[in-house]
């Protein structure tokens, strides 16, 4: 048997102006992975992709104040989660209070994903989070 080393990949691409609702991000992405059988075969996997998206969008709305375009892409190992937004300032771990409301996205984006990374690029940032699938539930 032959091994194709040409990379396999699915990707989709959603623009969340400030106008929309952090909703509109969650719906989307749950019926990407409905598609990949993720819904099914990792369901928390699932729910915590949602909530990472949920916080990488807000984070670009909030303190960008701009629209979040919202990729996933699926090269069969990970599922890379990436949100640009319009602002070159890289996002910084912060250590909220207790009593913070807020302050704590990048902390659960960090304990959800397997790894994530900020770069600046010509017209803004993207923050992607990588999510691998267990091997014994891994999607279709």
């Amino acid at each position: 048997m032959t091994y194709d080393s040409s990379l396999r990949a699915v990707g989709w691409a959603r623009s969340l102006p400030l106008s929309s609702g952090v909703k509109v991000a969650r719906d989307w992405t749950r019926a990407h992975l409905a598609t990949l059988g993720w819904e099914r075969a990792a369901p928390d996997l699932a729910d915590s992709v949602v909530l990472a998206v949920c916080e990488l969008v807000t984070n670009a709305h909030l303190h960008a104040r701009s629209t979040a375009q919202l990729i996933l892409t699926w090269d069969e190992e990970c599922l890379h989660v990436t949100v640009h937004d319009a602002s070159t300032r890289l996002p910084e771990r912060r250590q909220a209070s207790g009593s913070a409301l807020g302050g704590r996205g990048l902390l659960l984006v960090d304990a959800l994903a397997d790894r994530w990374q900020a770069r600046r690029c010509s017209r803004g940032k993207d923050v992607t989070a990588c999510f691998q699938p267990p091997r014994t539930g891994q999607p279709e």
